[in-house]
């Protein structure tokens, strides 16, 4: 039974799927003639071939922003929006297949495949990854998160780091250094099922360390996908005549918890699988078990995804210097990289199984990736069955970088989309 739905986001309740549209499964014929005839959004598909590659450019999803379900809004450098999976795992798979992104960043693809009934599977060198994917797969109650902030010590006497103080009001610090160590204790990193409340908590304040409105618990900053350096933010505050305020940590997280689940509380997901390793060795994924990846690697040395976390990796109790992210100089370097993860991804994905290989726009479209994707799957046991480009009426770069739209940034998302060949 489906709830009907309004203009607002749509629902997800404990027993309460979204609405699923039947499978196109591995009939390609019928994927490609979908994708001549979308037209959802107005706009017919264009078709062109370039070097021997098909490529379809329409708007395949909504440019429009906050479409998705409100759970998703957790930001991370480089992600794309929920928009992309969806589109994806609506069309290629059913009710309990399992989906998977072995670069999953914040989560998007897993909790989309999550929120749509399937099994979702998600890997990332960065052990961060699995902090902010995994408890919007197990959501607490609202009721279940004061408890929890109510059992924190919030006045333990707790070193705090004095560079900080940059980004924080001296209580704030000693508030944040006190649900850190707190965290720490009751769920340290290497607890795979800690607390729901407590797991939720921690991503949430990950979330809220650094921004540029009240928001969050720091001074005026970037974004909050991306961490300046101590000596950047000196020299914000100076220009900018400010001095950090108290920020009320609790306050924060919970306003955040009530915004994340406007659109409902998603059921709980008992059969997720997560994972921190590189893409190249997914070990605990069995042969032939994934109905689609989707997925979209870094690319090149564009983002520098350590520097951009090193403040919520300390908050994390992680050592960003330790964690082996894949940064690549060369399109030969990047492909040899993609070349290794399609390989394992031969070994996962089911015979007339499908990869969503997304890969945007490098360097003003200077750099066209999706050619290097189509060149590594080359010889491996997937049909390439096109380029898809979802062309954007906006740059997804965010207005406080002061760029115009359109202008630069990524305005498309490329997607190589691969079949598994039956055996």
């Amino acid at each position: 039974m489906h709830r009907p739905l309004g203009s607002a986001a749509m629902l997800y309740a404990d027993d309460l799927f979204a609405e699923v549209d039947s499978p196109l499964g591995g009939d390609a014929t019928s994927l490609i003639e979908m994708i001549l005839s979308f037209n959802e959004f107005g706009s017919s598909t264009a078709f062109t071939v370039e070097d021997g590659i098909p490529y379809y450019v329409n708007e395949f999803w909504t440019s429009g922003q906050r479409k998705g379900h409100s759970v998703h809004e957790i930001s991370y450098r480089a992600c794309f929006k929920s928009q992309l999976p969806e589109f994806f795992i609506r069309r290629l798979t059913g009710l309990g297949d399992s989906v998977l992104d072995p670069f999953m960043g914040r989560g998007t693809t897993p909790v989309e495949a999550h929120l749509l009934g399937r099994t979702p599977v998600g890997n990332d060198i960065n052990p961060l990854s699995v902090l902010l994917t995994r408890p919007r797969l197990n959501v607490p109650t609202y009721q279940e998160v004061q408890l929890a902030l109510d059992a924190v010590e919030w006045d333990r006497p707790v070193a705090v780091r004095e560079d900080l103080l940059a980004f924080y009001h001296r209580t704030t610090l000693q508030g944040l250094a006190a649900l850190r160590e707190h965290l720490l204790e009751v769920a340290p990193l290497d607890m795979t099922t800690p607390d729901r409340a407590v797991d939720w908590i921690r991503m949430v304040a990950i979330n809220r360390l650094t921004g540029h409105s009240a928001g969050f618990f720091s001074v005026y900053s970037l974004p909050p996908n991306q961490a300046v350096t101590v000596e950047r933010q000196l020299r914000i505050n100076e220009k900018r005549n400010q001095v950090p305020p108290f920020r009320d940590i609790r306050s924060i997280i919970l306003k955040k918890t009530r915004s994340l689940l406007r659109s409902g509380t998603p059921r709980v997901e008992r059969n997720a699988s997560l994972s921190v390793g590189p893409a190249s060795k997914l070990e605990m994924v069995p042969n032939a078990s994934v109905a689609l990846t989707i997925t979209s690697p870094p690319f090149l040395d564009v983002v520098q995804y350590a520097d951009d976390n090193w403040l919520r990796c300390w908050f994390a109790g992680i050592d960003s210097a330790s964690v082996p992210i894949s940064m690549h100089r060369t399109e030969a370097a990047w492909e040899e990289m993609v070349r290794k993860v399609l390989i394992e991804q031969a070994r996962v994905v089911r015979p007339g199984g499908h990869i969503a290989f997304e890969v945007g726009e490098v360097r003003n479209g200077r750099v066209l990736l999706e050619k290097a994707v189509w060149r590594a799957a080359e010889g491996l046991p997937f049909e390439r069955l096109c380029v898809m480009i979802n062309q954007q009426e906006f740059t997804k770069t965010a207005n406080c970088w002061g760029v115009g739209n359109n202008a630069k940034g990524t305005n498309t998302n490329r997607i190589v989309l691969l079949r598994r060949l039956r055996d």
